[in-house]
């Protein structure tokens, strides 16, 4: 899996073959790009290291701030002004994202600094990002959980220099500038410098070894050097008085002349910072190829949890690098949070919660259950210490931003730990924050009038109280889960009895049919409330757009009337954005799988590709991603309800390693599938030897591995009951 990963899928505007059938009647609101960046990562590590150009949004590549249609261009071609750190992976319009500590080598006065050098043979590989700038200097960069190397190969010059710059950070398009409010730098011994410097309310402290011991070490500000100087303070830094600083290391270079950087990061202080970087890379002074190679290693092992039988290079890339991407965020930084004293788990760059909790977090509790919990328990010590259990989260403090986005959607991903039953969770502990989380924010509204607009609030409260009585269930208090039930019953208080849709509303990202589909707890009342199984198959089948023409799709700065055309269409959006990512599944609630299949079966064969164009929209933390890496495997799991949905697999046969368990997924009458081609149909599905009567699996079977035999043919056929709906709040029992 790893020589197949192309970390630069999604970093283009996107690219794809021109859709086909079902396909081509979808339209895509938002940017036609993945907005991935193909920076050094680790997997769940806290730090990445990336060209940096200033582009929105990762602060790599070439485009301007854009929010639909095709991206514009910001240059047009490659180029940066440096190497930073923290990026976000495919997210969209959240501002600021991080590029902070820039590392620039240098052939120029340190007057040049700033300026875009153009970059050419690009290579990544996970852990791994490596360009030459038209300076001629060759870069390499790799990164530890809490750490980055750099590495510089110099031509010959007389005066050769790496400057790091710690007052860079943010973005350069409109508003997207971090300014540091504090900082200090100091130079500790030859060669070795700390520092530490607060953004958007993070201390975060770097300590930095440079192994050029021969060349020159000093301070600068505002572009001038300060010879001698041993220490920069800032107590109070503003937008006005801002000026850029960091350190440097200059002299003459040999032709070819290695030089390598290290950086260990802390939110905690230098001391920590220094301690991180001689836990990932050791005493120094150099560790470039070590730390590559135990990236990669960490990588591989990740990487092999999922693995596929396919004659096709191409469709290998695309499942590697979406396993790849699935598997960058949430950063867990343990023992790091800066905004309480104790030795903890610790997370941010939770920053798309909405598209996550549904593909990203099942698939990481699935590969990785230890960190899984990690990560959960994180959740609880933010909301115990900020107040709100996260909707998105990064390194800055304030757990509710992004709130409009969602409420109550972390409820979800403890609901399935719960019934997993996975160690290390406190739930006494979990439920008092879930129910209090439930009362803050939308759930004001939702606890006086029965309902919270925006709309889709309702429906997420709603299911909030239903997960929230899972563990309520599971600790045994039955006072808390009948005080849940007509809580959870109010999702029809989001739905109009005429109509069948939701109720008329503001959305975020969407419209009314986006987010009409979801999967509720209580699928058969919902169905009941469209006016029976056809109708609501029907609603389905013109929301999906079939029978329909084909569709425009938005070109570079679409005017506001073709939009609104769009939008018109109140048609599935082809994963191009994620609110109607669960929609092709709920024709099994109707019991139309063979629905499903054909939906399904259009986006993994033609919303996916190879190449930097590869993805049909924001990979949104690894959410889009994690999604075709279930929907290919014939699986797709029910966040918050410990389901997973059958369907035709897109392999032959394929294998996922489950907690160290091993769960395979073979097939009979399997037939290539192939873009524009007709899906295959589940005929039969056996588990371990023993026939299957019904269409979906418990989260429990998943993760207790086995064999997983599904017979495939070309016409559909009724081979399993429906999956299971609850009204009750008992956490069900399937």
């Amino acid at each position: 899996m790893f020589e197949h990963v192309d970390p630069f899928i999604g970093t283009e505007a996107t690219d794809l073959p021109q859709q086909q059938g079902l396909a081509s009647t979808w339209w895509w609101p938002k940017p036609q790009v993945g907005n991935t960046h193909p920076g050094a990562q680790h997997p769940l590590g806290m730090v990445s290291a990336c060209a940096y150009s200033g582009a929105y949004p990762t602060g790599y590549g070439r485009y301007e701030l854009g929010t639909e249609g095709l991206p514009v261009e910001l240059y047009d071609s490659a180029v940066a002004s440096g190497f930073t750190h923290f990026q976000q992976s495919g997210t969209g319009a959240i501002r600021k994202y991080y590029n902070y500590v820039r590392v620039t080598p240098m052939l120029q006065p340190l007057d040049d600094l700033g300026r875009l050098f153009g970059i050419d043979q690009e290579e990544a590989e996970p852990g791994w990002y490596a360009a030459t700038l038209d300076s001629g200097i060759r870069c390499e960069l790799t990164v530890g959980p809490k750490s980055a190397v750099h590495r510089y190969t110099f031509p010959a010059h007389r005066d050769a220099r790496l400057v790091v710059d710690l007052s860079q950070g943010g973005l350069t398009i409109p508003h997207g500038r971090t300014v540091p409010l504090r900082a200090h730098l100091e130079t500790a011994a030859p060669g070795v410098a700390q520092g530490e410097v607060v953004v958007e309310g993070a201390p975060l402290a770097v300590h930095v070894e440079c192994d050029a011991r021969h060349w020159r070490q000093m301070l600068w500000y505002d572009r001038r050097l300060m010879p001698g100087g041993t220490r920069l303070d800032f107590d109070r830094i503003r937008p006005t008085t801002l000026r850029p600083f960091g350190l440097m290391w200059a002299g003459p270079s040999e032709p070819g002349e290695v030089v390598e950087l290290r950086i260990g990061f802390s939110l905690r202080g230098v001391e920590q910072a220094r301690r991180n970087l001689y836990r990932d890379c050791g005493d120094g002074p150099t560790s470039f190829a070590a730390r590559r190679a135990a990236t990669a290693a960490v990588w591989r092992e990740q990487l092999d949890k999922v693995q596929v039988d396919t004659p096709s290079a191409d469709k290998q890339t695309v499942l590697s690098t979406a396993v790849y991407h699935s598997l960058v965020k949430p950063c867990l930084a343990p023992d790091e949070s800066p905004f309480w004293p104790t030795d903890t788990p610790f997370a941010f760059d939770i920053a798309t919660m909405w598209d996550i909790y549904r593909t990203q977090l099942p698939l990481l509790t699935a590969l990785m259950p230890d960190r899984a919990v990690e990560l959960a328990t994180a959740l609880l010590h933010i909301s115990e210490e900020e107040g709100n259990l996260p909707i998105g989260y990064r390194m800055a403090r304030g757990a509710d931003q992004f709130s409009r986005q969602g409420s109550a959607l972390a409820h979800t991903f403890l609901a399935d730990l719960c019934r997993l039953g996975l160690p290390g969770m406190d739930w006494d502990w979990a439920l008092v924050h879930m129910h209090n989380d439930l009362r803050r924010t939308y759930g004001e509204d939702f606890l006086l009038r029965g309902l919270a607009h925006p709309i889709s609030h309702t429906l997420d409260l709603a299911y909030g109280y239903w997960c929230t009585s899972v563990v309520a269930a599971a600790v045994g208090d039955r006072t808390l889960v009948d005080q849940f039930a007509p809580l959870a019953a109010q999702w029809r208080n989001a739905f109009d009895p005429g109509s069948g849709l939701l109720r008329d509303s503001t959305f975020y990202e969407g419209g009314v049919w986006n987010y009409s589909f979801r999967l509720l707890h209580d699928m058969a009342g919902r169905i009941d409330l469209a006016g029976g199984d056809d109708a609501f198959t029907a609603m389905l089948d013109r929301f999906f757009g079939f029978g329909a023409d084909a569709v425009k799709q938005p070109g570079v700065r679409p005017s506001v009337e073709e939009m609104a055309a769009g939008y018109a269409l109140n048609r599935f959006e082809g994963l191009n954005n994620e609110p109607d990512m669960e929609a092709p599944w709920a024709y099994m609630y109707a019991g139309r799988p063979d629905r499903t299949a054909e939906v399904v079966h259009d986006v993994v064969q033609q919303q996916f590709g190879t190449g930097r164009g590869g993805l049909p929209g924001n990979d949104d933390s690894g959410g889009l991603s994690s999604w075709y890496v279930w929907a290919s495997l014939g699986l797709f799991p029910v966040a918050g309800q410990g389901l997973f949905l059958l369907n035709a697999p897109a392999w032959r046969e394929s294998r996922l390693d489950v907690g160290g368990r091993a769960l395979s997924i073979e097939t009979t009458g399997f037939v290539e599938p192939e873009p524009g081609g007709p899906a295959q149909h589940v005929q039969e599905v056996f588990l371990d030897g023993t026939r299957l009567d019904r269409t979906w699996l418990t989260a429990a079977e998943v993760h207790r591995g086995g064999r997983l035999l599904v017979e495939l043919g070309p016409e559909p056929v009724l081979w399993g009951t429906r999956p299971p709906s609850s009204s009750a709040t008992d956490g069900a029992s399937w």
